[in-house]
């Protein structure tokens, strides 16, 4: 593997860069928190993106990925046929109510930036203010501002309209040959680096099942076909995927996560709806468990004298990590932070990330950013899609050490 050398001189100077940010950044991030926006909703917060870039003289372009993508690029400060070098950061926010009493609260009622994005493009936009302001940088650097990470996909539309692809797919500069993305992650101490090679993060799949049955008096239930206690076979059926048709050590989880049907006590409905979501690790049991949900659904509705209708969303696949650059991402951590600020991640973890499709076309390399402070139990801090959680802000100056780092290295190599 091959990584930049870096001397006392060279990171001092990249650190006083990134301390005199410091100020500005965290004002940013207080501004975005303040108003989140929903998935591919984030006009203002593109905006900003753009106003800082602008401000930098960064090239851009802006209105991907159905209006709210930001793309931007940084040449290499020499002639090189070197493939750029990617960046990613997400934007958007979720549908939460937000309960931290914070001052820089969301203004925006029902919604909060509960997943760190603000502190994600943050730390991208200080990235771009600290990159474009060294006197070297051997490699072409490609920054990915995307929306609608939360559901929407947002990272297969920035690839579709050409982020990855350079100038000539509708992009900038040339194409990119390798990217990186991060993720706050208060379950890791504050100052550590953790990743993996390979899975990550799980594919997610989403379904809907509707079980029709025949609608009666709740007191003469022979006459009719009831879809309750149909659906109710089948949600715990559809556990036999992970307990009998899955190898007891590859991951799987399936989870009914809201039941819908009826209206009063002594009806027996027409209807009953599931909604649930499944996770896997490897792609052959990514499509047996599909397989696998269709068939008890429907075959359990037939015993029932009922029906099942089954709508299956493919979701995003798994965020799975190039081994060399998951290699490098660790070392480049030591290098910075020591050895004990590097981890590697013993298991992946079943949550879902669309970087994964940044992927499917250059490798890749996803990232653990920790946020837990000194002192505080990682698991017992507010955690992601909670309505106490927040962004540490004393997480921004590593996190963009570490791209800026990561965009001035060599290529790895095996």
């Amino acid at each position: 593997m091959s990584t930049m050398t870096w001397d006392d001189t060279q990171t001092g100077q990249l650190r006083a860069l990134i301390e005199k940010e410091l100020p500005k950044l965290r004002s940013i991030r207080h501004d975005l928190h303040a108003h989140p926006e929903l998935m591919f909703e984030e006009y203002r917060t593109s905006e900003v993106v753009v106003r800082e870039l602008e401000a930098l003289g960064v090239e851009y372009k802006s209105g991907l990925a159905k209006g709210t993508g930001v793309v931007a690029h940084l040449p290499a400060t020499d002639p090189t046929d070197r493939p750029a070098v990617g960046l990613r950061a997400d934007m958007d926010a979720l549908p939460i109510v937000e309960q931290t009493g914070l001052e820089y609260a969301s203004t925006h009622p029902g919604v909060m930036h509960a997943c760190g994005h603000d502190g994600h493009t943050t730390v991208l936009i200080g990235a771009a203010r600290v990159l474009s302001k060294l006197a070297h940088r051997p490699n072409p650097v490609t920054l990915v501002f995307q929306p609608a990470e939360e559901g929407g996909a947002g990272g297969e539309k920035m690839c579709d309209d050409g982020c990855l692809g350079g100038a000539p797919a509708g992009g900038l500069g040339p194409k990119v040959g390798r990217i990186y993305g991060l993720h706050g992650w208060p379950q890791v101490p504050l100052g550590r680096i953790a990743t993996r090679p390979g899975p990550l993060l799980a594919a997610t799949d989403d379904f809907q099942i509707t079980v029709r049955g025949h609608q009666c008096h709740g007191a003469y239930p022979h006459l009719g076909a009831d879809p309750i206690v149909c659906a109710s076979q089948i949600v715990q059926s559809l556990q036999t995927i992970v307990s009998r048709n899955a190898p007891p050590l590859d991951a799987i989880v399936v989870t009914v996560g809201a039941i819908h049907a009826g209206t009063v006590s002594n009806v027996i409905p027409a209807e009953c709806q599931l909604i649930g979501t499944v996770r896997t690790l490897r792609e052959e049991m990514r499509r047996h468990a599909r397989e696998r949900l269709f068939a008890i659904a429907q075959q359990t509705a037939i015993a029932h004298g009922c029906e099942a209708l089954v709508d299956w969303k493919e979701g995003y696949p798994v965020t799975r990590n190039d081994p060399a650059l998951a290699a490098q991402v660790l070392a480049t951590a030591r290098c910075a932070f020591g050895d004990d600020s590097s981890v590697t991640v013993d298991q992946p973890t079943m949550g879902g990330e669309d970087f994964s499709f940044y992927g499917r076309h250059v490798p890749a390399c996803f990232f653990f950013l920790g946020l837990c402070p000194p002192g505080k139990d990682p698991h017992t801090v507010p955690q992601l899609h909670q309505p106490g959680f927040d962004f540490n802000d004393d997480a921004l100056a590593p996190g963009v050490e570490m791209m800026c780092r990561l965009a001035l290295s060599d290529p790895p190599t095996t």
